[in-house]
């Protein structure tokens, strides 16, 4: 995607050829820093404090960590060691162990001599892959948008989102936001309603941040908005993205999503999840009993992150001190309140027939 008219893709190797640039997402959106990452615990720690977020962007920085680990030490030991730090970094996203299981399979098999510049030709396969995957999600969700164009008589599609689906979290395009991008390059009038995505804010920071870069008319609301305007017919459809998918087509996204989903079914809204293959867990029946909720720090909850007046950016507190506070940063959304799935493949019912229409292979595994 585009920023200020330069094109910029979320991960890519430095001019050195083996170090690996990251935007810092904790800087956005007062402050645009890209990161230069030289080992694999670089990477773990990107992972752990959301410098790098969001599940395809997770899995391919995850890949790229190993790369950096076997330019140390490709050793066996070297490896697993590796592939256990990064897994460990958060538990949810399903395309960390994607990613990670992909490289691990290609490498054990090779002598230590050839792995690393195998482990960068495979990161980089996962990295384009992703793109692609991304592209192609676009293409077919496109189609939903240009649906609800038709039954409307005139404005433009308001869509709802949460969380960051865009490119900043999935290498390039997005999964959620890449309809939405297809559909503005198309000339077809579009509206984006952002919600705010406590505690982290990522869609007042991250999602308003690359839709106003790239032109697309957008409006930031509270997170406990969103009913109100479906109720209101504000809204034509919601487009959110997952974490991990279940093959009964359960998804965990971020904290809020599934308050999203009950009220798009009481005010009759289209609930669409979009995702790539990678994201799906088809170990996975039942999100809300199998699907690990990963629970972050409390100050997460307690304080609050911005830019003052006088330009300095600074965290200040908002509830009392010493107030206890949980934050899951997911919830589990049944596939009873999933209109449908969006995919690279096509979009299909949140179902495991669903699912299986579209990766057939997966039957027999």
């Amino acid at each position: 995607m585009r920023i200020d008219g330069t094109p910029y893709r979320a991960i890519w190797l430095a001019e050195d050829g083996w170090s690996v640039s990251i935007i810092d997402q904790t800087r956005l959106p007062w402050d645009w820093a890209v990161a230069r990452l030289t080992t694999a615990e670089e990477a773990a720690e990107a992972i752990e404090t959301m410098r790098v977020r969001g599940a395809p962007l997770i899995g391919a920085t995850a890949a790229y960590g190993l790369c950096l680990a076997l330019r140390i030490d490709a050793s066996d030991a070297a490896l697993e060691a590796a592939h256990d730090r990064l897994l460990a970094t958060r538990p949810t996203a399903v395309n960390l162990r994607w990613a990670l299981e992909a490289m691990r399979e290609r490498l054990r098999a090779l002598p230590p001599p050839e792995r690393v510049a195998a482990s960068y030709a495979q990161a980089a396969e996962i990295a384009e892959g992703e793109v692609a995957t991304c592209r192609r999600i676009g293409e077919h969700g496109l189609a939903l948008i240009e649906e609800a164009r038709r039954g409307k008589s005139g404005g433009p599609v308001n869509i709802l989102t949460h969380c960051n689906a865009g490119w900043l979290a999935c290498v390039d395009w997005g999964t959620a936001l890449a309809p939405v991008y297809r559909a503005f390059d198309a000339g077809i009038p579009v509206h984006v309603w952002v919600d705010e995505t406590r505690p982290r804010n990522q869609g007042a920071s991250l999602t308003a941040w690359e839709l106003g870069k790239h032109g697309v008319p957008h409006t930031l609301v509270a997170d406990n908005a969103g009913g109100h305007l479906m109720q209101r017919g504000q809204v034509d459809l919601c487009i959110v993205g997952t974490d991990r998918t279940t093959r009964r087509g359960d998804v965990a996204n971020k904290i809020g999503t599934y308050l999203k989903a009950l009220a798009a079914r009481e005010a009759g809204v289209p609930f669409y999840v979009a995702l790539p293959g990678s994201t799906i867990d088809w170990t996975v029946a039942d999100g809300l009993a199998e699907i690990p909720i990963e629970e972050r720090g409390a100050a997460e909850v307690t304080h609050v992150t911005g830019r003052t007046a006088a330009g300095e950016v600074a965290t200040v507190a908002l509830a009392p001190e010493g107030t206890p506070a949980a934050n899951p940063a997911f919830d589990v959304t049944p596939a009873s309140l999933v209109t449908r799935l969006v995919t690279e493949r096509g979009i299909c019912p949140a179902s495991e027939e669903g699912l299986m229409g579209l990766y057939p292979e997966r039957a027999s595994a």
